[in-house]
């Protein structure tokens, strides 16, 4: 088994008397997609916050490429891509603006015009809307943009954290069409969710928490959507 991409040991966050995560313990490797599913609180966006060093933890580590995030900050962001529920862009430059700042930023200036429409294409965003204003665009359409920069970066993984939450049907459904890409791809994939289908669509692992602890980890492919509804919301009224 190769080494994850993405891995925790023990990983706990507390605050003051209020335990966030406790004793996280998962792995993921290239080409897998793990999904995270639990209420408010659960400790979903918790682990992501960990992963990129926003917040240390109060115990135990985690691990991107191996190198620990606290001891090795910048080089694991690096090697990131994070995509929040509400991705924050600059609302006055438009779609490719936004793109080819941010793959400046990250030292990639040398991308022609061709390289990035490229890009977002790959990342579905449509090109007759790439000059377009960024605040004219829809929450699929800036998630795109998003996506986009991470292509552009090479990212190793990707941190989604409720990626589908306020999309419509049509919208959430070229997202799972991108993520299998991405999977496919090689890219390692952290996902928290509420979405159950999605989950089950996309996942290749499905983890259910509850009150910051990891409960059960199923694999996507051997349990039905009604069966995963059934298990999830026996775990939620225990």
């Amino acid at each position: 088994m190769t080494q994850p991409v993405l891995h925790t040991r023990n990983l706990t966050k507390v605050f003051g008397k209020y335990t966030a995560l406790d004793n996280l313990n998962i792995s993921i490797h290239q080409g897998e997609v793990f999904c995270l599913m639990g209420a408010n609180g659960a400790g979903k966006t918790t682990t992501i916050n960990l992963f990129l060093n926003f917040i240390t933890p109060t115990s135990g580590e985690a691990f991107v490429g191996g190198k620990n995030v606290v001891d090795y900050s910048l080089a694991t962001k690096a090697e990131l891509a994070y995509i929040p529920e509400t991705v924050t862009l600059y609302g006055h430059l438009s779609g490719y603006e936004n793109l080819k700042f941010f793959v400046a930023l990250a030292g990639l200036g040398k991308l022609t015009r061709s390289d990035l429409h490229s890009i977002l294409k790959r990342a579905h965003f449509p090109l007759e809307a790439a000059d377009n204003k960024l605040n004219t665009y829809s929450k699929g359409m800036r998630q795109k943009i998003a996506i986009a920069i991470a292509l552009a970066k090479e990212a190793k993984a990707f941190l989604f954290d409720e990626p589908t939450s306020g999309l419509d049907p049509a919208a959430s459904n070229e997202f799972s069409v991108l993520l299998e890409k991405l999977r496919d791809s090689g890219a390692a994939i952290l996902m928290t969710t509420h979405d159950l289908f999605r989950a089950k669509e996309s996942g290749t692992r499905l983890g259910i928490m509850k009150y910051g602890k990891l409960i059960e980890t199923l694999q996507a492919e051997n349990v039905g959507h009604a069966d995963l509804e059934n298990i999830y919301l026996r775990h939620m009224h225990d």
